[in-house]
């Protein structure tokens, strides 16, 4: 018999019924226990040793010189009476003695009652077990899911006001071979950015279609590709570990990111834009991972404690058109060394892209001017065209080096660190080169106050024009800081609420703006 049976035994064991210690009695139907000296104990053990009923527990042993329960003699007694049955079922009778017949009888008598009980919880859990097959979905698939509801508001003299949005979020995850697993994602949501004051200078004018957002304060409940809580396909991808332990590939169709195959190194904060970690995006990571995404390949090599990454996504590889399909289009390529031990970790990080069609530099392969992060300015190559204004129809080549770390203080505190400088060529004639840097400090508190709590503090720079004076008419620019803290509290397993602001200071990267400071409660619900 399976160590399961034995496993039984001893869950059994916790349901022993305590006689009076002083009674005596003789009879084995009146005994609390059966003690090795008792022929129904012996007579199992025979069983036992005759028919092999139980093998023995899961560290390979037969404990069979200890007094027993009733209830866990009566699980011994179960398997040996399957077993004989199915001895005899299988024509193999003669084997089966006689009197072992017989022995098997009186025990069985003798207790009656608790095999009955027994056999009535099997059938019940026989009952359940149809029902749950029944009803599930697959045997290869699962579901989970993640809702965010939040209240937010941008407090300042914009022309903001509180909202509650939300967003939904639902993995379907198969796996064919146990070293696989195909996720479908299923995505809905309605979170409009808040605006941002309008550009200075000769750009005044020039956003008749409103696409100058507070992109420095998106969250990650406005990570969505489309509004008015449309249900879209927002992942589809593959991931397979089948050629090598060594060996994680990644083929994305759609929605595919760096940073879903890619080391971040931010254990504590990067939650891949779930709804459980810092409420910005920015907040979560290096932003070099979010220059591109689409389909294409990502593959990560295991070497001891480094980590090879290698990458390619293409944001419009569904196209055949001009401009478009898997190599003439949108296009990014990772590459990333990490190196990671029990309490540090760092990486060096190169990304070099392809932009078309006026998309934004750190977009995640949206073909969308808005970006996940990061200024007007520094998303849009447009503004280094000799004729000034956002021009739809950009072509531009970026190259970003990163490097990002983390240091664990304690095991429940870490402090991370990143930076990236990108260099964005319009590749046009006499237009000179963007530079782009970004940089950040992160600080967490995993289990603050109780077990599944975590706090953060983020500070940093947003993406930003690092070099504003190679056009004049691009007005008084400042740095972009981002400052932002948060408390997520773990109400159970399931939801979370999460309190918390984000202070922008020079939004934009406009030194004559006013702060942006976005308050917001995020609850989360996942299942």
């Amino acid at each position: 018999m399976q160590s399961s049976v034995l496993d039984q035994v001893a869950a059994y064991s916790a349901e022993e019924t305590l006689a009076d210690p002083l009674s005596q009695v003789t009879a084995v139907s009146q005994l609390t226990d059966v003690q090795p000296s008792d022929w129904a104990f012996q007579a199992l053990q025979s069983l036992v040793e005759r028919y092999g009923c139980i093998v023995g527990y899961p560290d390979q042993t037969y404990r069979g010189n200890r007094t027993l329960t009733r209830f866990e003699f009566a699980v011994g007694l179960n398997a040996c009476l399957d077993k004989i049955q199915e001895l005899i079922a299988a024509a193999t009778a003669d084997f089966v003695k006689k009197e072992d017949l017989e022995v098997v009888k009186k025990l069985q008598e003798e207790f009656a009652v608790e095999l009955a009980t027994l056999r009535s919880r099997i059938e019940s859990l026989d009952v359940r077990t149809a029902i749950l097959e029944k009803q599930q979905f697959s045997t290869t698939t699962k579901l989970a899911g993640e809702v965010i509801f939040a209240l937010s508001d941008e407090l300042s003299d914009r022309d903001n006001n509180t909202v509650l949005q939300n967003r939904v979020r639902l993995n379907l995850i198969t796996s064919f071979s146990g070293k696989d697993f195909l996720v479908t994602r299923l995505d809905a949501g309605n979170g409009a950015l808040f605006k941002s004051d309008e550009l200075p200078g000769v750009f005044k004018g020039s956003d008749p279609a409103g696409i100058v957002n507070l992109s420095e304060g998106l969250q990650v409940h406005n990570v969505i590709r489309s509004g008015g809580n449309s249900v879209y396909l927002g992942h589809l991808a593959y991931y397979t570990s089948a050629l090598s332990d060594r060996m994680n590939f990644y083929i994305p169709a759609v929605g595919g990111l760096h940073y879903y195959y890619a080391p971040t190194l931010n254990p504590a904060l990067d939650s891949k834009d779930s709804g459980t970690t810092p409420l910005s995006v920015f907040g979560q990571r290096n932003p070099i991972y979010d220059i591109g995404g689409g389909a294409g390949l990502g593959l990560n090599i295991k070497l001891g404690s480094l980590t090879l990454s290698l990458g390619y996504l293409a944001s419009s590889a569904n196209t055949p058109t001009a401009d478009n399909s898997l190599f003439n289009g949108s296009h990014s390529a990772l590459f990333q060394v990490a190196y990671e031990r029990e309490r540090v970790g760092i990486g060096a990080t190169y990304v070099t892209a392809y932009k078309t069609g006026g998309e934004g530099i750190f977009n995640g392969g949206y073909a969308l001017t808005d970006s996940s992060v990061g200024t007007t300015y520094a998303n849009l190559i447009s503004f280094f065209a000799p004729t000034p204004g956002l021009i739809i129809g950009d072509r531009a080549k970026i190259d970003a080096y990163g490097l990002s770390g983390y240091f664990k203080i304690t095991p429940k505190i870490i402090l991370n660190a990143f930076g990236t400088y990108a260099s964005a060529d319009y590749n046009a004639p006499n237009v000179p080169t963007g530079e782009i840097w970004t940089y950040g400090l992160g600080l967490s508190f995993q289990d603050l106050g109780k077990k599944g709590n975590l706090g953060g503090i983020v500070v940093g720079a947003q993406p930003y024009l690092g070099n504003p004076k190679s056009r004049a008419d691009y007005g008084a620019l400042a740095i972009p800081i981002h400052l932002e803290a948060f408390y997520k509290y773990q109400i159970n397993d399931y939801i979370s609420i999460t309190p918390g602001f984000i202070w922008i200071l020079n939004p934009g990267q406009i030194s004559t703006t006013n702060d942006a400071f976005v308050g917001t409660i995020r609850t989360t619900f996942t299942f």
